[in-house]
């Protein structure tokens, strides 16, 4: 236990560390933000932010991502490593995130019998990321995720919602009395992306990516898959742009040439469990019926260069559960850094 707990303790310390110097083989952070008000609404799906850190490759033909020995004994004795071709890169990634979701109608204080709860879910989840070209054209990335979290009060969702409104001098949920009960959240997931791209990417250029994948867990059970269109100069070839949803992620690193796109998405669900819409697994609580098909359309532009991408994603989700109103739309931010890292004169002297 103590040997598998060490690297993962170091993995994490990584994500406070900055080195000044310049790398190839650099981490990448991203903060997103994601909220309704941005389309001028205050309800279900409201508010969700993520922060992650992903790691240089770690294959053991990688360039040299500065990390203890230590650390990389372990990585590279991993049988999904040891046992891949120098085709194959490899990265872990590390995220902290909380979503929240609201009934329509924030201001009363009753349960609204026919609307979804109130609930939030705190989470940290670690994922592992295995990308492989296979001729010019084509690559592909496996993402493996597992989040843990909570449920309810204890996601601090009503605390978060009701500060960030009365700074903003905004309408005060009332509602929050009537939230999901305090439930531990467990979500395994598995995403591949295919990615088709131009031989020649440089200068205007087109690509195009299709996802599949599911998840299982009594937070989200479902099956998911889509397509994404991106049209621009100088297209990098990472595998798109994602929304916060589990295995999701998608920037293992920001290409150095500026770079400019727009893009067009579909993500399609068969749900089998959403807890924020059928309520507590394990205990009595307000529950609706979930919609078995749910559609995100999205729609943005991408901006990079040097070190940094910003991307502003345009969200439209069809109706989740049976009852409600109209479909519900968000705006999407994500903020995007590579920079390396540097622990190995840290941890030498131990």
């Amino acid at each position: 236990m103590k040997s598998t707990l060490f690297p993962i303790i170091l993995f994490s310390l990584c994500a406070l560390l900055q080195s000044v110097h310049a790398q190839e083989n650099p981490w990448t952070h991203t903060v997103y933000f994601e909220n309704d008000l941005f389309t001028g609404t205050d309800s279900n799906y409201t508010n969700g932010i993520k922060y992650s850190v992903i790691s240089p490759d770690l294959g053991k033909d990688a360039p040299d991502g500065k990390l203890p020995r230590q650390v990389m004994e372990f990585v590279h004795s991993l049988p999904i490593i040891k046992d891949s071709g120098p085709q194959y890169s490899h990265q872990f990634e590390f995220s902290i995130g909380q979503n929240m979701f609201t009934p329509s109608d924030i201001t009363r204080f009753d349960l609204i019998l026919d609307d979804r709860p109130y609930s939030g879910w705190l989470y940290f989840s670690t994922s592992y990321h295995r990308k492989h070209s296979s001729n010019q054209s084509i690559s592909y990335m496996d993402t493996v995720e597992l989040q843990l979290g909570i449920v309810g009060p204890q996601s601090y969702a009503e605390e978060a919602q009701k500060v960030v409104h009365k700074l903003r001098d905004l309408q005060r949920p009332n509602g929050w009395d009537n939230q999901l009960k305090n439930e531990p959240g467990l979500v395994a997931a598995f995403e591949r992306k295919l990615l088709f791209h131009p031989i020649d990417t440089h200068k205007i250029g087109y690509d195009a990516i299709i996802h599949t994948g599911a998840a299982v867990g009594n937070v989200h059970t479902y099956l998911n898959g889509g397509l994404e269109m991106r049209a621009g100069w100088n297209i990098p070839r990472h595998f798109g742009v994602s929304i916060i949803r589990p295995a999701g992620s998608t920037r293992l690193r920001i290409d150095r040439d500026f770079s400019v796109f727009g893009f067009g998405a579909v993500n399609g669900k068969i749900v089998f469990r959403d807890i924020f819409i059928e309520g507590n697994t394990f205990t009595n609580s307000h529950r609706m019926k979930r919609e078995p098909y749910v559609a995100d359309l999205a729609a943005g532009v991408a901006l990079s260069f040097q070190r940094l991408i910003l991307t502003w994603t345009q969200v439209l989700r069809t109706k989740e559960f049976k009852g409600q109103a109209d479909s519900h739309s968000f705006g999407s931010i994500a903020l995007s850094y590579s920079f390396p890292f540097d622990l190995r004169d840290i941890f030498s002297k131990n």
